[in-house]
């Protein structure tokens, strides 16, 4: 599977994100803790080199626990250019206080040396990027305690950039989504699908399913079966695991006139599911090793 989508917005924010660069503190670089490694954009790694970051693992909810804090420890442990790695559940604030202290805590010796030179301590002021869906302006309102920047459960929402002023010490920069180019790696192109960070209408929703069908059934073979009933499988190919999906789609009522499966609505309902949390907390990659370790 290799996916090319560079929409003419997406360049724009590229060049728009560069050009302002010079004008924050800091850059709160979000990540979807579902697959830390397949969200994290190259563009934004080259863009950021010089800047203070904050690493935000958000949509921690929709991720395994265990597999975040491995993600966390990683981070921390390789020098990767953050201050900080913190996990945010945006809907239960959960991370909230940490993220906006961990900008604070980042800019304090500048504002000391700054006060030295008898210059006033001002707001930080904190560019917030990702890939598009991760929760940037989610966060945002969470953070404003109001609603200040639109949302969607679909990329591509936010196409501009906004300044949002919070109570007290911090100023956010708003940015739209950001992909790359070019999807070489397979297994990311379909995390990325699996998690909603690419349109739908761009692929093909089948293979999808059929891709996450057997990741679930050999990853996490409790959540097919609490969810749809399916017992665990054999995969051997693309025709047993449709099988499967026909199965889901019937017990979940993905029918065409007739009473026959809709293959394509079956596989929609899939991959809703697993995007809105429906089949549990799960990860979609492991954390890399270090030293040749697996981080505990």
């Amino acid at each position: 599977m290799s996916i090319q989508w560079f929409p003419g917005h997406m360049a724009k924010a590229k060049r728009e994100i560069q050009a302002n660069l010079s004008l924050v503190d800091v850059v709160i670089e979000l990540r979807d803790a579902r697959l830390p490694e397949s969200s994290g954009n190259p563009l934004l790694s080259e863009l950021l080199q010089q800047k203070i970051r904050v690493l935000a693992l958000t949509k921690a909810d929709l991720a395994d626990p265990s597999e975040t804090q491995r993600f966390c420890s990683y981070y921390k442990s390789v020098g990767m250019g953050v201050d900080a790695v913190i996990p945010v559940n945006i809907r239960k604030n959960v991370g909230l206080k940490s993220l906006k202290l961990a900008c604070e805590q980042a800019m304090e010796s500048k504002f000391e040396r700054m006060a030295k030179r008898g210059i006033r301590k001002r707001a930080v002021r904190a560019m917030v990027v990702g890939i598009p869906n991760v929760g940037k302006s989610s966060l945002i309102n969470a953070m404003a305690g109001r609603s200040v920047a639109k949302t969607g459960d679909r990329p591509g929402v936010t196409q501009s950039q906004q300044w949002i002023k919070l109570a007290g010490s911090i100023e956010l920069l708003d940015t739209p989504g950001l992909l790359w180019p070019k999807f070489e790696d397979r297994d990311a192109a379909l995390r990325l699908a699996w998690s909603g960070a690419i349109k739908s209408s761009l692929l093909r929703p089948v293979e999808l399913a059929l891709a996450l069908l057997t990741f679930m059934n050999e990853h996490y073979p409790i959540a097919l079966e609490s969810r749809y009933g399916v017992k665990p499988f054999a995969s051997v190919n693309d025709e047993q695991v449709l099988g499967v999906l026909e199965q889901i789609g019937m017990r979940r009522g993905a029918l065409r006139s007739g009473g026959q499966v809709d293959d394509e609505l079956a596989a929609q309902m899939l991959l809703r599911d697993y995007q809105t949390g429906l089949l549990g907390p799960m990860t979609l990659e492991k954390a890399p090793s270090v030293e040749g370790q697996m981080l505990e």
